[in-house]
Formats: structure tokens, C-alpha cells, sequence
């Protein structure tokens, strides 16, 4: 699977609408192209493998396909995004558990980067929304990174990422890429803007 950025946006009605339809294969094309990464992402957060996490994705796109014709968008009742979560979150308990009967594994433990599966019948889905808003929004912040850097020169996508992503300080990054400090900062403040405004278009603007 191309661990390539995809753009992450929510899903608007018409879409869902399309998605019905399983053989329009454009609208399937652009719904795995969105959210692909999220549902990977999170299953891996949870405590997947790589290759469970493939799986995940591969069967929730599938569960999806099968419950899509008889699915109601009905936002005031649940999101589209709270039922992608369920669907995605008994994908991930499936592939641990299969796990289990294959290796008699013990589940992941808390406190080792994962949500302790026992929790999922106790905790209200709580932890999993947690988790699954917090990997949501890592995704939009790609997605609005991404959108950005196709709008700039790369030394200015350069400086910003190298102080945003990778911690380093402003005069680093001017010693690095031989600029000065008053460039970095402004390079930054600049860019900054750029990907708010794209985070916002994000949330506003549906597919």
C-alpha cells in the first residue's frame, strides 16, 4: 500500500449518495484516497501491525460496501465520521483477535501506545474517540500541509517543515539553509497563514 499523503476532507452527502452505488468506481476511488490513511493510522495506533493495519483498511472498506445502500446520513444523530470510527474500531478488534487465536498473544497493555481492546465494552467508546479525533486531525493538518506546499516555493515549504515538524529553532534553520533568522521567521509567519487558511477550507468546504 503507497504510504503516499492523501488529502483528508469531510465527506459531504452527495458523496455518501455516489458511494451507494458500488460500481462507480471513481466515487470508491476518491472515498479510499480520503480516508485510507486515517483508518490505517488508527488501526496501528491501536496496536496493529502493519499488515493487520492493511487488512483493516481493506475490510472496513468492505463492511462499508456492504452496509452503504442501507446507511442514512443523519449528521444531528451520528456523523459520518462517529460511524466510520465504529465501523473501523470492530475491523481492528477482528484482526486482534485473530492474532490471539493464531499466537495465543496476550492484547497490548496500557500505557504501551495502544487502547486496551477490554476497554471497548466498558469505557463508552470514549478512549476510541479519543484517539480517533486526535488521528483525525493529524490527518488534516497533512492535508492542509499538503495543499500549501503545492502553492509554494520549496525553500519556503522547507523552512516551515523543518521548524514545525521537526522542532528545529529558527536560527538552526537559518544556519542550515545559509538565510537569515529575519527570513525564517517571516518565511514561517508566512506559511503559517497559509495553512490555517487551508485547515479551515478544510473543515468548511466538503469534497
Amino acid at each position: 500500500m503507497a504510504k503516499s499523503r492523501d488529502i483528508l476532507l469531510p465527506t459531504r452527502q452527495s458523496l455518501i449518495s455516489r458511494l451507494r452505488n458500488r460500481q462507480d468506481d471513481d466515487s470508491w476511488r476518491l472515498f479510499f484516497q480520503t480516508y485510507w490513511k486515517l483508518i490505517y493510522s488508527f488501526a496501528i495506533r491501536m496496536g496493529c501491525t502493519d499488515s493487520e493495519a492493511e487488512e483493516v483498511v481493506q475490510e472496513t472498506l468492505i463492511s462499508l460496501a456492504n452496509k452503504m445502500p442501507e446507511y442514512r446520513y443523519e449528521p444531528a444523530a451520528c456523523s459520518f465520521k462517529g460511524w466510520l470510527m465504529h465501523v473501523t474500531q470492530w475491523r481492528v478488534v477482528d484482526q486482534i483477535r485473530k492474532r490471539r487465536r493464531r499466537a495465543a498473544e496476550p492484547l497490548p497493555a496500557e500505557g504501551e501506545g495502544t487502547v486496551e481492546i477490554a476497554s471497548f465494552a466498558s469505557s463508552g467508546l470514549s478512549d476510541f474517540e479519543v484517539l480517533w479525533e486526535r488521528e483525525w486531525e493529524k490527518n488534516l493538518m497533512d492535508a492542509a500541509m499538503d495543499r500549501v506546499k503545492g502553492k509554494i516555493n520549496a525553500e519556503h515549504y522547507q523552512i516551515f517543515h523543518l521548524i514545525v515538524i521537526n522542532g528545529h529553532s529558527p536560527a538552526k534553520v537559518a544556519g542550515l539553509l545559509k538565510v537569515s533568522k529575519a527570513r525564517v521567521y517571516l518565511v514561517k509567519h508566512r506559511v503559517a497563514g497559509l495553512v490555517q487558511k487551508e485547515i479551515r477550507s478544510l473543515k468548511n468546504k466538503p469534497i
